[in-house]
């Protein structure tokens, strides 16, 4: 087929014959990819294969030369096990993901993963396969991309201007985590989103109807979504949907009636089509059904590469268009136009670091409040630094003052309330974050973040730039009891690869902390924070070290010897504790070292000499913190003889914050007789002076 004659590719309609044998490209791309791997989930790709193409050809905006374009559509494929739709759509429309690479799908080393990973493969906006998340995600794009506008926008000027699409499958309407999205989404009234609803009626276990029995539209509906509902095999009437949705000011929801694996004619419509690849009579079968050719696999008639590979010209085009927009606003409106540049690169502006107070000492607050005043210096020299809390902004210290609630019809505020949906608002922080232009933060009591944990999770591996802040940190929460007093969940965080976890040990390890969440633009940051007060350092006296030893994650805090016999070490709440304990040791003659611990994974990648000055390895140690003592035998070593970690591995009770320490025996005197204890043991003799 000769250039003239390609179908045009945003064309309303085209050729039944010739949309057939491109619909079946996507599908066979699919199968063969999947049966190649003997692994994989072809019932979504031949359903969704007609809607997507739609989606892609007659109404998104993106440039596969260019993946980054700041203001392309963002396409969210929530429901990740039919990843091979997705990359059948890059291949096929141009974007850096060679034949060769569908071939390899599941395999070692391929840009084709079995499900979609950010960073991994050119146009995939977001991590999914964990159903619900990527529901998720999109709202936090959607929410981004509004939140941008509002601020940067200007009449004549749409500089951020795009749409947040995704499919969504009927596991991500049961997942929790996509309710509490949606829930805020229909509230905020996020009209510049519309979701694709694969409603083929099965999931892995076999038809919906086992366990999923509500009408989820009418649900949609009370969440305050624009519902409709079309033949999901007729790309027209889905066009259509799409051009209605466009136009209307709420989120929406196209519920698309497809059949599962649709073309094999012994599996299609039945759960068996959802994830088991075909074998080679299936696919035999399947070809056959669709008068596809069995031979050459990975087939794509040349034509239909021509009509999809249309894609990149149409891209190229509509973004030399909006870089001219971009160019006339950055005239009429420089400093705005600055601004959004550089927010959009993820730079910061010079000089950042010097906007936060530090404390003076004496004085003593907990260190959710040395936090809520980090943040609001930080708000004056980033604007882009936008957040809030799951109900709890008041305890959790996250409101920037001065600054307006983002709310429906009004995006000007820079506090987000997110409402009780600890973990929807994880995927939306997600979702904001892998947008651009923003960074955004989140905040919840921390033994709430199990809640939370799987897009935390999901952060850590896309690696993006999310600062939660934990507060209510141990059993120092008190009289809440142990339904609230956290004791194994920052041992939890820790666990999670990748995610930067810091427990600040006063005011000023705050300020240290809110600093490396920032300079974090590759990973998450977890910020570990107390309800109680806490003693600010004394840092001018000798010995004492600098709070800027938080960014490498330890650091000697006080000594009162170069040659120290016992190293005291803890992190957070705790680390007064080890301080007032070793003072004492030290008027008994003793000469130690304290510790203070932050940040494991910052301490972690520092090298050997470091660690081995902060932590010398021959010498006893003795660490303390109001957690479970799983984790610390790494720095304090196994042998009890040389290393004793006091910790709780129960959970709380219910008292004045004071009295549970005592209880429990997190005191300096507990840590004294510890250090007496190994000092004794060390030597072979009593407590003598050194």
């Amino acid at each position: 087929m000769s250039p003239s004659t390609i179908p045009a590719l945003d064309a309303s309609t085209l050729d039944p014959a010739f949309e057939a044998r491109a619909l079946n490209t996507i599908r066979m791309l699919a199968v063969d990819a999947i049966e190649a791997a003997n692994s994989g989930h072809p019932g979504l790709p031949m359903g969704m294969a007609g809607a997507t193409s739609a989606l892609w050809t007659r109404h998104m905006r993106f440039s596969p030369s260019n993946p980054g374009w700041s203001n392309r559509d963002r396409f969210v494929l929530s429901a990740g096990h039919g990843s091979m739709l997705l990359y059948a759509m890059l291949h096929l429309t141009g974007y850096d993901l060679p034949l060769d690479e569908l071939k390899n799908f599941r395999q070692w080393g391929s840009r084709t993963p079995g499900h979609p990973e950010y960073g991994h493969t050119p146009g995939v906006e977001t991590t999914t396969g964990p159903l619900g998340q990527g529901f998720a995600n999109g709202v936090g794009l959607a929410i981004a991309e509004g939140w941008l506008a509002a601020r940067y926008n200007r009449p004549e000027f749409p500089v951020v201007d795009h749409y947040t699409y995704g499919i969504v499958s009927d596991g991500d309407l049961m997942e929790g985590v996509a309710q509490e999205a949606a829930s805020l989404a229909g509230h905020l009234r996020l009209g510049k989103l519309i979701y694709l609803y694969d409603d083929n009626r099965v999931t892995i276990d076999g038809y919906t109807d086992l366990a999923f029995t509500e009408d989820q539209y009418k649900r949609f509906e009370a969440y305050g979504w624009h519902v409709q509902v079309v033949d999901g095999m007729d790309t027209d009437a889905v066009s259509a949907a799409i051009d209605a949705a466009q136009g209307d000011p709420r989120p929406s929801l196209i519920g698309c009636k497809t059949i599962i694996g649709y073309g094999n004619p012994q599996l299609q419509g039945k759960p068996k089509a959802h994830s088991d690849a075909f074998g080679p009579a299936g696919v035999e079968a399947t070809k056959r059904n669709l008068e596809w050719p069995q031979q050459p696999t990975f087939f794509v008639p040349e034509d239909v590469a021509a009509f999809y590979r249309q894609a990149v010209a149409r891209g190229a085009a509509q973004e030399k268009s909006d870089a001219a927009l971009f160019d006339a606003y950055s005239v009429a409106y420089p400093e705005l136009a600055g601004e959004l540049s550089r927010s959009l690169a993820g730079e910061l502006p010079a000089g950042w670091e010097d906007a936060i107070q530090s404390f003076p000492a004496p004085g003593s607050q907990a260190s959710r409040n040395a936090s809520g005043a980090a943040l609001n210096d930080l708000a004056q020299v980033l604007p882009n630094l936008i957040g809030g809390s799951a109900d709890l902004a008041p305890s959790n210290k996250t409101i920037i003052n001065g600054s307006g609630d983002v709310k429906p019809g009004d995006f000007s505020g820079r506090n987000f309330r997110f409402g009780v949906r600890e973990h929807g608002m994880g995927g939306i922080l997600n979702g904001m974050a892998l947008h651009g232009g923003v960074i955004p933060y989140g905040g919840t009591f921390l033994a709430f973040s199990d809640y939370m944990r799987p897009s935390i999770r999901l952060a850590a591996l896309m690696g993006i730039r999310v600062i939660y802040i934990f507060t209510h940190d141990s059993v120092g929460v008190g009289e809440d009891g142990p339904t609230h007093q956290p004791v194994e969940q920052v041992a939890a965080l820790r666990a999670i690869p990748n995610l930067c976890v810091i427990r600040p040990a006063d005011a000023n390890e705050t300020v240290e902390a809110w600093r490396q969440a920032i300079r974090n633009s590759d990973r998450p940051t977890a910020l570990i924070l107390t309800r109680q007060n806490l003693a600010t350092v004394e840092r001018n006296s000798w010995g004492v070290g600098k709070a800027s030893g938080v960014r490498r994650g330890g650091y000697i805090l006080w000594a009162n010897s170069a040659e120290p016999k016992i190293v005291l070490v803890a992190s957070g709440s705790e680390v007064e504790i080890v301080l007032a304990a070793g003072e004492a040791l030290g008027k008994e003659g003793r000469k130690v070292q304290v510790v203070s611990l932050p940040s494991w994974d910052l301490f972690a990648a520092q090298d050997a000499s470091y660690r081995a000055q902060v932590l010398p390895p021959h010498l006893p140690k003795v660490a303390l913190e109001a957690g479970i003592t799983m984790g610390w035998e790494r720095w304090v070593g196994n042998d009890p003889s040389k290393g004793i970690v006091i910790g709780i591995d129960r959970f709380g009770a219910s008292a004045p914050y004071k009295r549970i320490y005592q209880e429990f025996g997190l005191t300096a005197e507990a840590v004294v007789e510890a250090a007496q204890k190994l000092l004794t043991d060390t030597r072979g003799e009593g407590m003598r002076g050194e």
